[in-house]
């Protein structure tokens, strides 16, 4: 049986680097790559349930549907039967403190993890029954750094290309698309280790869209990074809703991340206690913002107010 593209993909990520540089070929790779591609005071449940994000309404399948799934490691409850929607072309903040299960719940959409109850499903493909299809819509930036350092920008996008079974001509055509998406073509042969922690970002956003995904998954994209670098990577990601007809879900623990136009997922503990447009939470709560909301909802769960950051 072919090895699918997302299986190969990770084992480039797991892969050493210095075992990339010595023994990884791109050209060399197989075209069968490309084959397969085919407590806590929640909201009122029927506000919860009933009530869709302000995106829904857009016509077609959800770019992303999660629907009750749920998680443990051990006797440990990491996602507690969790539900949440992104559509096409709308951006989508999880919201919620450290640990409170963001990243288990991207290693259940990426498939490192298998998923035991509930279903998750990318542009109405079952990542499951259907994960070809699936995963080949998708698009991910880590939260730890993919890149090989020792190398260029291009020949770290030219290897990721490859892993997509994407040919030498048309690779060329889209790493010069997607470097100019995030403002990067005049790095484009610069070695990785010569970049600030910012521009790594988008380069690995740039990796992210290589394969033309419709959901792109981001996990924590700023951590470490400065005021005016966290600002520039949330423009460029922004910017893609249009500019790539693209649905985002954007992790974080930084509440002014989150924009008034956005919609929010906010989980708690492995809980959803909100998910709806910001403004539409902010009411429901009788709020000021959403730092007022994030902290009414949490409170009862025994959320340290000052631990999400401002």
């Amino acid at each position: 049986m072919a090895v699918q593209v997302h299986d190969r993909e990770v084992a480039w990520e797991a892969m050493p680097q210095s075992a990339r540089r010595r023994g990884f070929d791109p050209e060399a790779m197989p075209p069968a790559c490309a084959s397969d591609r085919r407590g806590a005071p929640r909201l009122a449940e029927t506000e919860q349930q009933g009530i869709p994000m302000a995106s829904d309404k857009a016509a077609g399948p959800p770019a992303l549907d999660v629907d009750h799934v749920g998680h443990r490691y051990g006797p440990q409850i990491a996602l507690d039967d969790v539900s949440l929607t992104v559509m096409p072309s709308s951006f989508t903040v999880l919201l919620g403190l450290n640990g409170a299960g963001k990243s288990t719940l991207f290693s259940l959409i990426t498939r490192l993890y298998a998923i035991r109850s509930g279903s998750i499903r990318i542009l109405g493909h079952d990542i499951m029954r259907e994960p070809g299809a699936a995963l080949s819509r998708l698009g991910v930036v880590f939260q730890s750094r993919a890149l090989d350092a020792d190398i260029s920008v291009q020949q770290n996008l030219k290897y990721h290309a490859a892993l997509h079974g994407i040919g030498r001509s048309r690779a060329d055509l889209e790493i010069a698309r997607v470097l100019d998406l995030v403002a990067m073509t005049d790095r484009r042969h610069d070695r990785v280790n010569t970049l600030s922690g910012g521009q790594m970002r988008r380069v690995e956003i740039a990796r992210a869209l290589l394969h033309r995904p419709k959901l792109l998954l981001l996990d924590e994209p700023t951590v470490g990074l400065d005021i005016k670098s966290r600002a520039d990577i949330l423009g460029h990601v922004r910017r893609l809703l249009t500019a790539e007809n693209i649905g985002v879900l954007w992790a974080t623990h930084l509440i002014d991340e989150v924009g008034d136009d956005d919609n929010v997922v906010v989980l708690h503990q492995g809980r959803v206690l909100a998910k709806d447009s910001v403004k539409n939470v902010v009411a429901a709560l009788a709020a000021p913002n959403m730092a007022a909301a994030f902290t009414k909802l949490t409170q009862g769960a025994g959320a340290d107010a000052a631990g999400i950051a401002k």
